[in-house]
């Protein structure tokens, strides 16, 4: 397994060249997973809206967790829900489904974490399903408060429905030094959302992703003013995935199917009401050949 490291972020467009940018640090080129979580995006604060026309996803799901802002989230199941901060959409794409997300309201401060998961071959070809969370399980300690998104953590377990063992966890820092007990068989991942972060005794700056190799059973996290960080962990996840664009899948013929199926507004995807038939169009496939993600470090 990795030793501990920092992951940096990159900048990328979010829904086009001229779309909301966000900072992403899963996947990575050392680093493709955490557990299962294998796409972390980080967006704001900013006042640029969220303007993301329908897509699909295969393969996994979407965890959407905004800290301000209202985010309308339509799919192809049929669902149109308004997301609040503190709330919780988690989507699981199965075999297809496609889904727009959009700022909801007059402009204002954007600011969240968008992340995926990989779903796991036994359950990766199911239906697709859609869940809204507006009352999560909340922790908290000296100094810290938390929410927990999926998974169990500080005695308090999400009824967010995971496919393989995870966590998720916002925790909200006052200045100081807080300890805090971890699954030593997973392997972890904190995200220094709004300000640097000392992780173990490691600096970490802000947007950074400091990963935590399994074994560890309690670690510290120092902050010198308030701050939210997101602890992400889970079991290592022993398959290898092939992910393309909005697709996770398992070879090279599988993302090609499914991006032909996309471009061709095939079934499995459904139709998201509300934009007038307009969809985002599949990039063009690259011209070498897709592998399966490894892990180089």
């Amino acid at each position: 397994m990795s030793p501990d490291r920092t992951i940096e972020p990159r900048e990328v467009p979010l829904g086009g060249l001229r779309g909301l940018k966000v900072h992403r640090t899963l996947p990575s080129k050392e680093i493709p997973l955490i557990g299962a979580w294998c796409f972390v995006d980080h967006f704001g604060p900013t006042e640029h809206r969220m303007e993301v026309l329908p897509h699909p996803h295969i393969g996994l799901q979407t965890v959407t967790w905004p800290i301000e802002g209202r985010i309308r989230h339509r799919d192809s199941l049929g669902s149109n829900v308004v997301l609040e901060p503190g709330e919780l959409n988690l989507m699981t794409s199965g075999d297809g489904v496609s889904h727009s997300e959009f700022t909801e309201g007059p402009p204002g401060e954007m600011h969240g974490v968008q992340l995926w998961v990989a779903l796991p071959d036994a359950t990766r070809r199911g239906p697709a399903a859609f869940e809204h969370h507006p009352d999560l399980p909340r922790v908290e300690g000296e100094g810290w408060a938390g929410v927990v998104l999926v998974g169990s953590f500080a005695g308090e377990t999400s009824k967010a429905t995971v496919h393989t063992p995870l966590v998720g966890v916002e925790l909200r820092l006052q200045p100081g030094r807080h300890e805090f007990d971890l699954d030593p068989d997973f392997e972890h991942g904190v995200l220094a959302v709004d300000g640097d972060v000392t992780v173990g005794g490691r600096a970490v700056p802000h947007r950074s992703l400091e990963y935590l190799a399994p074994g560890r059973a309690r670690f510290a996290l120092e902050v010198e003013r308030p701050t939210i960080v997101m602890l992400l962990g889970g079991e290592p996840f022993g398959e290898e995935i092939v992910m393309w664009w909005n697709f996770i899948g398992r070879s090279h013929e599988e993302i090609v199917e499914a991006r032909e199926a996309w471009e061709a507004l095939a079934p499995r995807y459904g139709h998201v009401e509300g934009h007038g038939g307009a969809v985002i169009p599949a990039p063009p496939m690259p011209h070498v050949r897709l592998r399966p993600r490894v892990r180089r470090a």
